[in-house]
């Protein structure tokens, strides 16, 4: 019995490494999406496929499946838009951060650490008074799109502004709030909601608006509950609920490697 000879070298490695983080990320993706079913009938379809034409070389078959594969494609980009949109989205964002020469002075983390100061004192008495709010601190990519929805504002960050604008009633308090440079930018935003499936039951509208915003960018959302007072903090694609104790620590190492990149 002869088998066939099988050389592996380093473009093949390459070559390989490359699929898998391109299969990985694409799996990430519509994990966060609730799709992640629809991945594995992809990646079976592929395989599928790939034996048919290649392996055991089956003619009409192969030309069958060349010309679903072909149309698919395109049935894919134009299905998954939104999503093929939100990887590029953060891979420009990775790549905007990261600079060899970006430091940061003194005057810098000061009005950085105050900036957190001060929402970490908002937070801390609205989750005391059961206040629900939503906090978005924008880190790289532009959340024009999100600000553009709601109440221009322009202001300084402030403890005591910040729990006026989410207190019950008042005009702003529904939607989120966007905090970019330094600056309270917009109030009474509409974010995008989360369609991911396995967000817990507890979790309302808030969270999943957070987590949503947390999935599409580099931002870190902050939310209140209205229910129980709990703070949770959502950012790259995920939530977690954090002590009022530990907000600070958790916001200040954001703002400090979104600087560093």
């Amino acid at each position: 019995m002869q088998f066939m000879a099988f050389s592996l070298g380093f473009k093949d490695v390459i070559d390989i490494l490359l699929v898998a983080a391109i299969m990985y990320e694409t799996y990430r993706l519509l994990r966060r999406t609730g799709a992640s079913n629809l991945f594995w009938g992809i990646l079976a379809f592929v395989i599928v496929w790939f034996l048919v034409s290649f392996v055991f070389q089956l003619e009409l078959t192969g030309a069958l499946f060349d010309r679903i594969i072909s149309v698919g494609a395109i049935a894919l980009i134009v299905i998954f838009q939104e999503e093929i949109r939100m990887f590029f989205n953060r891979i420009g964002s990775r790549f905007s951060s990261w600079s060899l020469f970006r430091t940061r002075d003194s005057e810098e983390e000061t009005a950085s650490r105050q900036q957190v100061l001060e929402i970490t004192q908002a937070c801390r008495h609205m989750a005391s008074t059961k206040t629900g709010a939503l906090i978005v601190i924008s880190g790289t990519a532009s959340l024009k799109e999100i600000t553009d929805t709601g109440e221009r504002l322009d202001a300084q960050v402030s403890a005591r502004l910040i729990e006026n604008i989410f207190f019950k009633n008042t005009p702003l308090h529904d939607g989120g709030l966007v905090v970019r440079d330094g600056r309270l930018v917009a109030a009474a935003c509409i974010l995008p909601v989360s369609k991911d499936q396995t967000i817990p039951q507890r979790y309302g509208l808030r969270h999943r608006a957070a987590l949503g915003l947390a999935e599409k960018s580099d931002a870190t959302c902050i939310v209140v509950s209205e229910e129980t007072g709990q703070i949770s903090v959502a950012k790259e694609g995920t939530i977690k609920e954090v002590e009022v104790d530990d907000l600070f620590l958790v916001l200040h190492s954001s703002s400090a490697t979104r600087a560093e990149g």
